[in-house]
């Protein structure tokens, strides 16, 4: 696999220039399971980065529902939510190896035909490979909070990323994100009502329960046990 994470972009004058991005490439060791797993399942599964509109139909080899999750940390939940939804097609997006190659051990041994991963920056992803009004949902869970106030600049969920979601989602498709941090969770809603083009599906115009659609995850039932909040937030494209 090409592990490029971090691209360089230019200006018109072909200066490099410095994207601030929402993550930090902190990728730890990998270990043998996981090697083994980008070695052998990679092939298979695993879609390289180019910087030109893919064939999402040829890139599954049918054409289904596609759902476009970004940050899929260690893949348990994504692997849940494609097997238990084989009519859909499923492309994760992840920056850090270890996680690629958990999904993948997991995705191989769940058998799974309706999953695709990536390694590579989510946003430049968004940019030049996902055709526009090709998704049926994007999933952002949990996605890193930048809990420092110096830091908010480098939370993902900000307009011009919410701009770009919208682009890429078909009529009536839906953006869904969670998180376990209030404050982002504030600030998640105040986004997403600034921009044209979404319906919240909340009734109350605010956050949702947790759907059946979102597997409970080991980290969430942890933060039940010790009294902390998840806040739910789908918002449908209507434009």
């Amino acid at each position: 696999m090409i592990n490029d994470v971090i691209s360089p972009e230019f200006d018109q004058n072909g200066r490099a220039m410095r994207r601030i991005r929402s993550f930090v490439r902190r990728q730890g060791r990998l270990t043998k399971g996981q090697q083994q797993a980008l070695d052998n399942y990679w092939p298979v599964m695993g879609v390289e980065y180019q910087a030109e509109p893919v064939d999402i139909a040829a890139l599954f080899g049918c054409n289904a529902p596609t759902v476009l999750e970004i940050g899929f940390g260690m893949g348990a939940s994504l692997v849940t939510i494609a097997g238990n939804n084989p009519q859909q097609n499923f492309l994760g997006i992840e920056v850090h190896l270890p996680g690629v190659g958990a999904c993948l051990a997991d995705a191989h041994a769940a058998k799974l035909s309706n999953l695709r991963v990536m390694c590579h920056d989510a946003v430049e992803v968004l940019q030049n490979m996902i055709p526009d009004s090709s998704l049926d949902m994007v999933q952002l869970f949990f996605p890193d909070p930048w809990h420092k106030a110096r830091h908010n600049k480098r939370r993902i969920v900000q307009p011009p990323f919410v701009e770009l979601v919208l682009s890429k989602l078909k009529m009536d498709g839906v953006f869904h994100m969670a998180t376990d941090w209030q404050p982002y969770a504030e600030h998640m809603l105040e986004v997403m009502n600034g921009v044209t083009g979404y319906r919240n599906l909340s009734s109350d115009n605010d956050y949702l329960p947790r759907p059946d659609t979102r597997p409970l995850t080991k980290f969430e039932l942890r933060g039940q046990r010790l009294g902390h909040g998840v806040w739910d937030l789908m918002f449908e494209r209507r434009k």
